[in-house]
């Protein structure tokens, strides 16, 4: 019976450390705001920034 609470209780660590991991690993600023992310899709491919000419 110990061993099974004990499998029990490292799955359920597993699904939380899985959770946590998935969650906070994205961009170290968070997301882009939805226009910048609108003008990168925008850009011709090979360009970083938009010109202001």
């Amino acid at each position: 019976m110990t061993l099974l609470l004990l499998e029990a209780l490292g799955a359920l660590v597993l699904l939380v450390f899985i959770v946590w991991w998935t969650m906070f690993s994205g961009r170290k600023g968070g997301e882009l705001p939805e226009e910048l992310e609108r003008q990168k899709l925008e850009q011709p491919p090979g360009k970083d920034k938009p010109e202001d000419r």
